[in-house]
């Protein structure tokens, strides 16, 4: 009896580490599928109400200030981030007076005293702050149809880094860019982008200019 029962533990003994460690391995697989499916699960959710560019931009309509006819550069009486007045001399061409008819915010000016003018060419360049917003392109099949006007927005600016602002969505173009329609190879069709308009507090976030990148979260449950 002894033989046996030393001949049995022996053998329990023998058994291959592999075989012993076969049921922790299953059991760790598995657990490591079911924390990937509620983790892909749960993204899901965060974002199939959510719609995201990285194609997006602070912008305001320019303004440009020229002479009506031609002449020599005489001078610019204001300088870029000047905030000007309607009706306000901004230049010299020749014997010509530039002037603002609206007020707004100076973004580029031409130094280039002595220079010859063209009749329509910008000597100075202002904006309407009030008209500052983020330009978003939406392809068309990337859930253009669910933005509407009123939806909450987040977004980023590259020049900020992770700072996260907050606006609404303004408006959606009518119509696509025309210029930025791409070749889909997925399907052998042209997609087309369409402009969001996003508003923003500017008061708010008057660290934000004309012309930065941005990139934008539009939550489309949100109203």
């Amino acid at each position: 009896m002894e033989t046996t029962q030393e001949s049995t533990t022996n053998q329990t003994n023998q058994i291959p580490d592999k075989a012993k460690r076969k049921p922790f391995v299953f059991f760790g697989l598995a657990f490591f599928a079911i924390v990937a499916a509620v983790s892909v699960y749960g993204y899901w959710l965060v974002t199939k109400d959510r719609i995201y560019t990285d194609k997006a931009q602070v912008f305001a309509p320019e303004i440009i200030l020229a002479p009506s006819n031609p002449g020599t550069l005489e001078k610019v009486f204001v300088q870029e981030g000047d905030i000007i007045a309607s009706n306000e001399v901004v230049a010299r061409v020749g014997n010509q007076l530039i002037k603002t008819k609206t007020s707004g915010l100076v973004v580029a000016t031409t130094e280039d005293t002595g220079k010859i003018i063209n009749a329509g060419e910008s000597v100075v360049t202002i904006i309407n702050p009030d008209e500052l917003r983020i330009i978003a392109q939406i392809d068309e099949n990337k859930g253009l149809k669910n933005i509407q006007a009123g939806q909450r927005v987040e977004f980023t600016v590259d020049a900020f880094g992770p700072k996260r602002y907050s606006g609404v969505v303004d408006e959606v173009s009518s119509t696509s860019r025309a210029q930025d329609i791409v070749f889909n190879i997925s399907d052998k069709r042209k997609t087309a982008q369409f402009d969001v308009k996003i508003r923003f507090n500017i008061g708010i976030y008057p660290e934000l200019k004309n012309g930065m990148s941005a990139k934008v979260w539009i939550y489309t449950n949100d109203q």
